[in-house]
């Protein structure tokens, strides 16, 4: 009589602790799904777990997502790469909780160039910076001011000359993103850029 009670305690313990992990499993996977449901777009850090499918983000929240990549590739919307250590910005579906759009920020950074579309005999562009600032590069009529990725899409604030103070925010796809190249469309226009060569 002992012995059988003993194995059914035992049984009765290893049961209650296969559910508490499980729980802690579902626990997370909710805390995931929340983060995603909130945010449809997620910015953090590249974590060194990432792989050639995979995509550790260390998010600005604390939290730590591994993102599949596959589809993403497949659909060509990871722009700039990524490595350890630099800035992501990912649009996630809320449905799916997928990647969407994979932008590397710390790739978008930097000074772009493109001719004059008037002469061609200078050149003219943006400067992406750090902290969200853009300025203008040989461009008196457009005052860059800031830039972030909303959506999936590259979002730019500027003021142009004769327009009073009035700001005026645009919305453009991103294209091509690489170490040398930067494209990206509106409505109306493709803008594509060379970066800087120092």
């Amino acid at each position: 009589m002992t012995l059988a009670l003993t194995a059914l305690m035992a049984a009765t313990f290893t049961q209650c602790g296969n559910k508490a992990t499980q729980k802690t499993e579902e626990v997370e996977r909710e805390d995931t799904a929340t983060v995603v449901e909130k945010n449809s777009m997620v910015y953090g850090i590249c974590g060194d777990a990432s792989a050639m499918n995979t995509l550790e983000l260390i998010t600005d929240t604390g939290d730590t997502l591994s993102l599949s990549l596959e589809k993403v590739k497949e659909d060509n919307k990871v722009f700039g790469g990524y490595g350890v250590g630099d800035r992501m910005a990912v649009y996630i579906d809320k449905g799916s909780n997928e990647p969407e759009v994979v932008i590397n920020e710390s790739t978008l950074m930097g000074n772009w160039l493109m001719p004059n579309p008037i002469d061609g005999s200078s050149t003219l562009g943006i400067a992406i910076k750090d902290g969200g600032i853009a300025e203008s590069i040989n461009q008196p009529t457009i005052i860059y001011k800031t830039w972030r990725i909303i959506d999936g899409q590259l979002e730019i604030a500027l003021v142009r000359e004769g327009g009073g103070d009035e700001e005026e925010t645009n919305l453009y796809t991103m294209k091509k993103l690489d170490a040398d190249s930067l494209i990206f469309f509106g409505p109306e226009d493709t803008f594509e850029y060379s970066r800087e060569k120092k």
